[in-house]
């Protein structure tokens, strides 16, 4: 169990503090990366002569790549090491996406080469964040893991805002794929700096002062490599049924955030808004999206990761209906920015739940959570939201989302507390059933 905490103010050495700065800008970028399809697709489909349908299925070559790249380097980085050898694996993982970027701009002319060069870039969002994840929880005290965890996927919101206003910029002086070079640009320096930051002796020095400040290590040990076999990592990870259910439960709400923001500024633009207008207004939900996170990763570690799950299932159910009445850019702001609240709140707090429930193969459980839940959901969601609103429009489309992210509460109920909440005390939960 997670001793979790009674208070919500977190204390951790300085060194939690640079690592967490660091992924959480990493996150940023994975963000923008995640957000560039979507805010150029107009203007794909407009030079490749696409329809919904089509546009959709290309946005599913890039989660085909994140399902592989989200397995494999979650699996890699248990068996190289936790701890400080987690970062050599995400550093490989990062210069997927610098590379693919780079390519991308200099071969945007030719859509067989666009296409291909999406797999590259859904290897590296697949790969990185399972690993990026795991790296911020390691390098925490455990009793606030939930709170790191959800100032780290701030770099989500904030990404998804930054996107929208660095595309508007570019789409006005420049051709659409100069967009894809934002990823290089900050791909570099972040490489950089958790080379230097994430080393053993850093980590031994952090580890003895989270002793000295009466608190959790967030391991055993510096680092433990996973030595139970080829298949070990995955038999652990599988082996306890809250990483199964969570898979579950993420693959939901992700299907709904892809059937959202893949045809988000289509949906915009059609009803007359300006395309510089349509994309900015398209990440609005960047803007309040840190609250949720901070809030409830923060909460989780007070309350308990289910009870906070629950109140962000509702959220997003009535942010999906509250979507069927977007029809200027006043009400797409109003409505964008309240669904930012729950937007990407739900994640960091069962990404920590998973790392609570089975710490030696973080990130492997991470890995087949991204890899599958999100990989498989993007597959599916762009393909059969193309269809929805091809042959029903935006409202089932949106109506269809709500039911799809209401069915979380099933799964939901499955899944065992992991946190010793400040409420009562909670038996040890079962490894495995």
């Amino acid at each position: 169990m997670n001793p979790g905490t009674r208070h919500l103010l977190p204390r951790a050495p300085a060194i939690s503090w640079w690592m967490l700065l660091l992924t959480t800008i990493a996150i940023l970028m994975t963000s923008v990366d995640h957000q560039i399809l979507p805010a150029v697709l107009p203007q794909v489909s407009e030079q490749y002569g696409l329809d919904a349908q089509q546009a959709g299925l290309i946005n599913s070559v890039y989660f085909a790549g994140l399902v592989g790249g989200g397995l494999i380097f979650g699996y890699v980085s248990d068996r190289i090491g936790t701890g400080y050898r987690r970062s050599w694996t995400w550093n490989v993982a990062m210069l997927f996406a610098v590379i693919g970027g780079a390519l991308t701009f200099g071969l945007a002319g030719s859509f067989l080469a666009f296409l291909l060069l999406r797999i590259p870039m859904g290897i590296s969002r697949g790969g990185s964040e399972p690993v990026n994840v795991a790296i911020v929880a390691e390098w925490w005290p455990k009793e606030h893991r939930g709170f790191a965890v959800g100032v780290h996927h701030t770099g989500f919101p904030l990404g998804q805002f930054l996107a929208g206003a660095l595309i508007a910029v570019v789409l006005g002086s420049a051709h659409w794929s100069a967009a894809f070079l934002v990823i290089p640009m900050l791909g570099i320096p972040i490489i950089i700096g958790q080379a230097f930051l994430g080393r053993k002796k850093h980590q031994a020095t952090l580890y003895r002062k989270i002793e000295e400040m009466d608190k959790t290590p967030p391991l055993e040990e510096l680092s433990i490599q996973n030595r139970a076999g080829f298949w070990g990592p995955v038999k652990e990870a599988l082996q306890h049924a809250n990483v199964r259910w969570a898979v579950v439960l993420c693959f939901l709400f992700l299907w709904g955030e892809a059937g959202v923001v893949t045809f988000l500024t289509t949906q915009l633009m059609g009803m007359g808004m300006e395309v510089s207008d349509a994309i900015l207004v398209s990440g609005a939900s960047g803007l309040t999206g840190w609250i949720g996170q901070v809030v409830w990763g923060t909460l989780s570690d007070r309350l308990g990761r289910k009870f906070s799950i629950a109140f962000l299932i509702i959220g997003w159910v009535t942010s999906l209906i509250a979507m069927i009445f977007i029809h200027d850019l006043v009400t797409a702001w109003i409505i964008l920015l309240f669904w930012g609240l729950f937007r990407n709140a739900p994640f960091p707090v069962v990404y920590a739940l998973l790392v609570d429930s089975v710490p030696r193969a973080a990130g492997t459980a991470l890995g087949i959570m991204i890899g599958v839940a999100l990989g498989v959901s993007g597959i599916f969601a762009s393909a059969v939201s193309g269809v929805v609103i091809t042959q029903l429009g935006f409202t089932w489309h949106y109506v269809i989302l709500a039911l799809i992210c209401l069915i979380g509460f099933i799964p939901l109920a499955r899944i065992t507390e992991t946190v010793r909440t400040a409420r009562r005390d909670l038996p040890d939960a079962p490894a495995t059933t």
